[in-house]
């Protein structure tokens, strides 16, 4: 029994994830009903249009959301990380994709095991009933974003939404990775990659981030990008 439970005990996605509903006495049975998957660096495991018969909890590495248009253009719609719970669908069928950006890892729960699991759990429904509104809130701000806000503001809303995802404490100076290209975060925010480009190079000139590689950036200046992301700072 000790066995199964320190899979979800170990986990250090678990407190960002809706399993910190679980009790440890019971990690055992969530253990159980999940299986670890390992994603390599461009495999899908989402697929927009299928049949959605399992939940995804990731427990590492970052992923790409994206929806297909009529003409093959994708859109991305957003980027899970680990504690981030995906597969809830209002239909039959999956509603998005998901790609790894990098090594991605998941605990894959079958349907009808996560439905025996929220039967048992009610904390964790509730868990999840609350993520699904902040996701709710979260379409909202990017409809905002996409539709009202300056491609200054929306580079500093996009960093500052990852600050907040990887940080634990507030102003904390350390890096952020940004393991998704340049491209990726422009198809994100309705922008061009040049846009992005010398958005993130005025940025880092006005000495609001600095860049120690293409994929990571540290905030040097949060106040100032706060400004920037609320259309406040001129």
């Amino acid at each position: 029994m000790a066995g199964k439970i320190d899979p979800c005990g170990a986990c250090d996605a678990r407190p960002n994830s809706v399993c910190s509903a679980i009790e440890d006495t019971d990690l055992a049975r969530l253990a159980a009903a999940a299986t670890s998957t390992r994603i390599e660096a461009g495999r899908s495991f989402i697929n927009e249009g299928d049949p959605a018969d399992s939940f995804f909890n990731m427990t590492g590495g970052t992923a790409t959301l994206y929806k297909l248009l009529p003409d093959g253009r994708r859109q991305i719609t957003g980027f899970a990380r680990a504690g981030d719970f995906l597969g809830l669908a209002v239909s039959s069928t999956y509603a998005f994709s998901a790609e790894a950006i990098d090594t991605v890892r998941v605990c894959r729960f079958p349907r009808r095991k996560m439905m025996e699991l929220l039967d048992d759990f009610p904390a964790m429904e509730r868990r999840l009933l609350a993520r699904a509104s902040n996701e709710l809130v979260a379409a909202q701000e990017q409809m905002l974003l996409l539709g009202r806000k300056t491609a200054k503001e929306r580079v500093a809303s996009f960093l500052l939404a990852q600050y907040s995802r990887t940080r634990k404490c507030a102003h904390d100076a350390s890096p952020i990775d940004l393991p998704m290209t340049r491209s990726d975060i422009g198809d994100y925010l309705g922008l061009t990659i040049e846009t992005v480009s010398r958005t993130f190079t005025r940025l880092r000139k006005d000495a609001v981030i600095e860049l120690p590689s293409t994929d990571s950036v540290i905030i040097t200046d949060h106040d100032q990008l706060l400004e920037m992301a609320e259309g406040s700072s001129s």
